[in-house]
């Protein structure tokens, strides 16, 4: 009986031990677990959806277990919002925009999106502020008594402007306020209706480009100490030069000031997703750069550059390494 005992006792061992080595074997076969990513972009005619498209791309294809998809929205301060909300993990926006919403200012006065944070900035949006020859204007310090186009009311572009006018000594009580888009701004100024007009877009822009099509453009520059003066107070802010021939008879290099698309999300986001996300992009540009000529500018040594809100620790890894 004892023998017949301790035999039932070791079969039932083993049959343990079988099931927990088949329990061991099921949790190896185990599929990673998903992890889902919506990419917050802007209208599908802008810069931001292509490039978030192809961002998707690369996370569905580099991150194990993610599944990503981009989505059109109404872009930085639509984002900020979707972001704030929960509604998406990233998104793309000016890092003005960021700065705003991190302080709560300009638009997001008494909205403080306190748990924002920086993933990457990508690539220059040029604050160009544009005129004709005719208009005899060649600074900033000209606008006096002016018709200028400052972008739409509430807009980061009319930031933009009041920020840099405000370098110049020029108020919006010294000049004719115009609160104008893009494309209002562009007819304006080719029917005679502003005398100047900020637009805040990658350059070339083909609003512009349509202007000179017909009238000799000239771009108001930002000279170097009163765009050092703007960084000092607005961090977001970096110096570009917009090269000669950008535009139909421009023949010199125009200074200039910058804001930079950048990507964003909260503190919802582990470190590990983070620093995940940063590699895979680095190390597939060349697919951003088949989604949108923009991405030529994208380069991990200018990830960091205009970043005007708390980096994600995980970015931060990314970035400190060699």
């Amino acid at each position: 009986m004892k023998k017949i005992l301790a035999f039932l006792l070791g079969m039932m061992v083993m049959a343990t031990m079988i099931a927990g080595c088949g329990g061991d074997k099921k949790d190896e076969k185990k599929p990673a677990a998903q992890k889902f990513i919506n990419i917050a972009t802007g209208g599908t005619s802008g810069t931001y959806f292509p490039l978030g498209g192809a961002l998707a791309d690369i996370l569905n294809k580099n991150i194990k277990g993610a599944n990503a998809s981009a989505q059109s929205t109404g872009a930085s301060v639509a984002n900020v919002n979707l972001l704030k909300q929960g509604k998406v993990e990233i998104a793309f926006i000016q890092n003005d925009i960021a700065y705003y919403a991190a302080n709560g200012t300009e638009m997001f006065k008494d909205k403080k999106v306190a748990n924002l944070q920086g993933l990457a900035t990508l690539y220059p949006e040029t604050v160009q502020i544009v005129t004709l020859k005719k208009s005899g204007i060649k600074s900033v310090a000209d606008f006096k008594g002016k018709r200028i186009a400052v972008g739409a009311a509430g807009s980061g572009t009319e930031a933009n402007a009041r920020q840099i006018m405000e370098a110049y000594g020029i108020k919006y009580s010294d000049i004719k306020v115009q609160y104008l888009s893009f494309g209002e701004a562009a007819s304006a100024l080719k029917d005679g209706n502003v005398d100047a007009a900020f637009v805040t877009a990658g350059h070339p822009t083909a609003a512009i480009q349509d202007i000179s099509t017909q009238h000799e453009v000239v771009l108001v520059p930002v000279d170097a100490a009163k765009a050092d003066e703007l960084i000092k107070k607005y961090p977001f802010y970096t110096k570009l030069v917009i090269k000669n021939g950008t535009y139909a008879k421009q023949t010199a290099d125009v200074p200039a000031v910058a804001v930079k698309c950048m990507l964003a999300v909260t503190d919802k986001m582990d470190a590990d997703t983070a620093y995940s996300v940063a590699k895979a992009l680095y190390g597939n540009l060349d697919r951003m750069k088949a989604a949108h000529s923009a991405a030529g500018a994208i380069s991990k040594a200018t990830g960091k550059d205009g970043m005007s809100i708390k980096l994600n620790p995980g970015a931060e890894k990314f970035f400190n390494e060699k």
